[in-house]
């Protein structure tokens, strides 16, 4: 529900304005300044007169000092009140520039915060990086132990290699023996092939022997038998 006010912001201005000007507190009444210059005129007016009126004057006179302190404790209040409003200003405008430094300190220490929340996000990163690393190490068995797990290892390994050397060795004399057995067993072969052709050459001449005997004989009987 919009304010309903009886004059606008600018109508308010003119009426504060017009009241400075004229001294007048309220909307009633006659105005200061307006009273004031009627007590100078009543008394102006009086003392141009040219009949004896000495006590009119000094009435008046006094009327119009009267108004005169009347309109001017106003402006002396006028006066303390402008006073207190620029001591006001001025201390309001240190408090301003006050706020304002204390603005970009907050500002700065708000940055120098962030960057101590980054820093310390770091160091807890390193720090759980850290703390997993320990356990991984405290899970893993004592170097002790370690080294002779290595050390036996590297025994087992020597075995390896020294059992690795030796079948190495075996084989290579393996394959000597083998070369030479098949090259006794080429020479076996060559010798029993060479056997059995002189066999084979031993029979024939055998079978051969008997044949050359009785054709021989055959032919000494025929001699005789032509000789007689």
């Amino acid at each position: 529900m919009s304010a309903h006010y009886a004059f606008g912001p600018h109508e308010d201005d003119a009426i504060i304005k017009h009241r400075l000007l004229t001294r007048i507190t309220t909307t009633r009444g006659e105005p200061p300044l307006k009273k004031l210059q009627k007590k100078f005129m009543s008394f102006a007016t009086e003392v141009e007169k040219d009949a004896d009126n000495t006590s009119d004057c000094e009435r008046l006179y006094k009327a119009f000092l009267q108004e005169i302190n009347t309109f001017e404790l106003p402006l002396l209040k006028s006066k303390a009140v402008v006073d207190a409003n620029l001591r006001e200003k001025e201390s309001f405008n240190e408090l301003q520039v006050e706020i304002q430094r204390q603005i970009l300190q907050a500002q700065t220490d708000i940055e120098d915060l962030k960057k101590q929340l980054e820093q310390s996000k770091i160091e807890r990163q390193h720090k759980e990086e850290c703390e997993a690393i320990r356990k991984l190490i405290s899970s893993q068995p004592p170097r002790s132990e370690t080294e002779k797990l290595i050390a036996n290892l590297e025994k087992e390994i020597a075995n390896l290699e020294a059992e690795s050397a030796a079948c190495t060795r075996t084989l290579e004399l393996r394959k000597k023996q083998f070369a030479l057995l098949l090259h006794v067993v080429e020479e076996l072969q060559i010798s029993i092939e060479d056997e059995q052709r002189n066999i084979a050459d031993e029979l024939r001449a055998a079978t051969e022997e008997p044949k050359l005997s009785i054709e021989e004989g055959s032919g000494g009987a025929s001699d005789a038998m032509a000789v007689d």
